[in-house]
């Protein structure tokens, strides 16, 4: 049967080593497989595996090159996991995907986290052999280590497991997910996720606790899952396809998606691919040390788990070209065995991303059409708020230090967009909504303006920021410090203090995606674009946002705002009005400002297509997001508010509604504020110059709002 596209040349900068215990896994994994009744024994009368798939398939193989420098006992251990999850998915096809059993396939998933305690003994008796190869493996991996890797093996483990429910809706409704929702549950589905906690353990070195939910590591783990995944997404499309009738598969979704042929979407998502590993490399390399010397982390251990990280993916690839699970006819790796071949070959995709001539001549554009299936509703207080919030930034003196003007501040009428996310709020809810979206607005245009290229000072001015929430704030030395000050003081005094924290914290990792976006523009950087749309994310005030929402809905237990429904409503909508401000921003940005950071941008210069694509694009992903909004809330969301009782489900009510409201009106901000006419990006206020330049609303700001629908003012 022939092809359905040629595979692509691949970007493998590492070469991959071969374990010499090998020989010994192969033959451990399959007594074990036997022992686990993996092989020859069917389940409900069907035969997962045979002798002949287990061998050929060569999990030990997989492990030997993914794991080159393990000892043979922990060779033995790991090859056991990787048969164990390729057992599970095989034999969740044939049982539940194949036949489309939802319920069913809820049962058999919750059985398993019996199996997997953090902590105490397993009392559960297996009943199947992915039960009883479960029970197996938890009992001789996790009593080695400690209680935080235990928790993260144990959500990876359960993401792995419970996300192919998704994985079976998708395949019953026949809906190919869009591409930000597709590499979003890849990383839960596709196990990469839990394939690196395995790899702290095959090194020897677990990742320190302090340091294993910042950013430079969180980059780590996801562009070495996405790496993963989008590699064997281009070797099992075939398989998954064209066989088993899948539908989570990245080229598939790229075809949909962009339009494109087959082998096209192949390539592309290549292209991505290697963005990924691009991305993986400049954070290793860049973020990683300023990270370990801030906390103290001894490099060593943290290289042995990168160098785990880079052996997968060259191990990984090695594994595809020989496993007969997988499409690899004529496939090749750029340059032969040469890495600095694979290196120079990627060159030019590399170099794009930093080759961007900023102030580009953009000229009006006409505005799109955007898909808004909510209607607007306004606050009746908000002419009292408009004056209020000049008054109010004009006593922290906002208006005084070169950034803005009061024109500048009506013109941009933040107020508006308060009273349209919230159009129940009180008059002083209002103006608190309205005060937090001045200063995020002032802050995003501060930094480009006061620091430009200087990473030092706005680490410098981070830090005093954080230190004015603490609970003895220094003297305030300029607007943005007496104006965070004020807010934070306003907003936080009704709060316990775990609330406290939680909003703290929330603002400090936003304080640190500006330092992101300086960094990009000091190196002329264009960010990847997976990176663009996450981080996109904390410079939008996403974590204050809701953190803020969430007190606003005391009522919900912390499992719900948890549950995948709640995460996607969240992430779908903060994606929508994010690239709503891309599109709408994008001539001032552009051509004014100097900016990279804008989805039409990253869009142009990943695809290496013309601006009316581009736009097209950004404006296609808008409405798949919101579309994806409206999806979660008619099938995925019942079951979860069936689970609630009647406050709860009242409160939850409440807080999806309030991203309708959200979402509707950051649109009316946009179409009616003045900050991106033709006149005032023309003639604008006279001030002192700039490098990069403001983002304004579509930043920290618009977020932050939303969340005092109900929060004490």
């Amino acid at each position: 049967m022939q092809q359905p596209f040629e595979l692509p040349e691949f970007y493998m900068p590492y070469p991959a080593r071969l374990n010499p215990n090998l020989e010994r896994a192969r033959e451990h994994s399959k007594a074990w497989a036997y022992e686990m009744d993996m092989i020859d024994v069917p389940q409900h009368g069907t035969k997962i595996w045979d002798e002949h798939d287990f061998d050929s398939h060569d999990y030990a193989l997989l492990c030997a090159y993914t794991h080159p420098d393990t000892s043979g006992q922990d060779l033995d251990l790991v090859t056991d996991w990787y048969v164990w999850v390729f057992y599970f998915d095989d034999h969740f096809l044939e049982l539940f995907k194949r036949t489309g059993d939802l319920r069913g396939a809820r049962q058999y998933l919750d059985r398993l986290a019996a199996f997997m305690p953090v902590h105490g003994e397993i009392t559960a008796t297996p009943e199947n052999p992915v039960e009883r190869g479960l029970a197996d493996l938890w009992t001789r991996t996790v009593p080695t280590h400690s209680p935080d890797w235990r928790a993260r093996f144990v959500e990876s483990t359960k993401n792995l497991l419970d996300e192919s429910l998704w994985e079976l809706a998708n395949i019953n409704e026949g809906r190919v997910a869009n591409p930000i929702e597709y590499i979003e549950m890849r990383r839960k589905v596709g196990g990469a996720p839990w394939s690196a906690n395995l790899i702290e353990h095959a090194v020897g070195v677990e990742v320190p606790a302090s340091i294993a939910a910042s950013r430079p590591m969180r980059v780590l783990r996801d562009t070495f899952a996405d790496g993963v995944h989008l590699r064997n997404d281009l070797f099992s499309y075939e398989r998954e396809v064209l066989d088993e009738g899948e539908l989570s598969n990245g080229v598939l979704v790229f075809e949909r998606f962009l339009e494109l042929t087959t082998q096209q979407a192949a390539e592309a998502v290549n292209d991505l691919l290697t963005s990924r590993l691009h991305q993986f490399e400049h954070t290793a390399l860049t973020e990683v040390p300023p990270l370990l010397a801030e906390h103290g982390v001894h490099a060593a251990g943290v290289a042995a788990y990168v160098k785990g990280l880079q052996d997968w993916q060259s191990g990984g690839h090695e594994w595809h070209l020989r496993s007969s699970r997988y499409m690899n006819k004529r496939a090749s790796v750029l340059g032969g065995l040469s890495s600095l071949s694979s290196v120079l070959t990627t060159m030019p995709q590399r170099a794009r991303a930093f080759s961007h001539k900023p102030y580009e001549h953009v000229g009006v554009r006409p505005r799109p059409e955007l898909y808004m299936p909510y209607t607007l509703r306004m606050s009746e207080h908000l002419d009292a708020s408009r004056e209020n919030v000049v008054g109010w930034a004009r006593s922290v003196g906002l208006l005084a230090e070169g950034v803005w003007t009061e024109r500048d501040l009506r013109d941009i009428d933040l107020p508006l967009c308060a009273a349209g996310i919230h159009p129940d709020a009180s008059g002083d809810e209002l103006d608190t909504s309205a005060m937090w979206l001045t200063w995020g607005t002032y802050g995003d245009d501060y930094y480009p303006v006061r620091f430009g290229r200087d990473l030092a000072g706005a680490r410098a001015s981070n830090d005093r920021l954080k230190q004015l929430l603490g609970p003895v704030p220094m003297v305030p030395a300029n607007a943005l410090e007496r104006g965070l000050l004020d807010a934070w003081q306003r907003t936080v005094a009704p709060m316990a203090d775990e609330a406290r924290r939680t909003f703290r914290a929330a603002i400090e990792r936003m304080l640190d995606a500006w330092l992101w976006e300086l960094d990009n523009h000091s190196a002329n950087r264009i960010p990847d674009p997976v990176d663009y749309i996450e981080m996109r994310r904390q410079t939008f005030g996403s974590d204050l946002t809701l953190s803020l929402a969430r007190l606003a809905h005391d009522t919900l237990p912390a499992s719900v705002y948890q549950a995948r429904p709640i995460q996607s409503l969240e992430n779908a909508a903060m994606d929508y009005a994010a690239l709503l401000n891309d599109v709408f921003s994008y001539r001032k940005e552009i051509e004014f400002e100097g900016e990279l950071h804008n989805a039409v941008l990253v869009v142009r210069s990943f695809l290496g297509v013309d601006t009316d694509r581009a736009f097209e694009i950004v404006v296609d992903l808008m409405t798949s997001r919101m579309k994806q909004f409206e999806h979660v809330l008619a099938e995925e969301l019942p079951p979860l508010v069936a689970s609630l009782d009647a406050p709860e489900r009242a409160a939850l009510e409440a807080y999806v509604d309030g991203f309708k409201d959200w979402m509707a009106g950051i649109l009316n901000w946009h179409e009616g504020c003045h900050r991106y006419e033709d006149a005032a990006l023309r003639y604008p206020t006279p001030r002192f110059d700039r490098i990069g330049g403001p983002r304004g609303l579509g930043t920290s700001a618009a977020q932050i709002s939303r969340a005092f629908v109900g929060a004490p003012s």
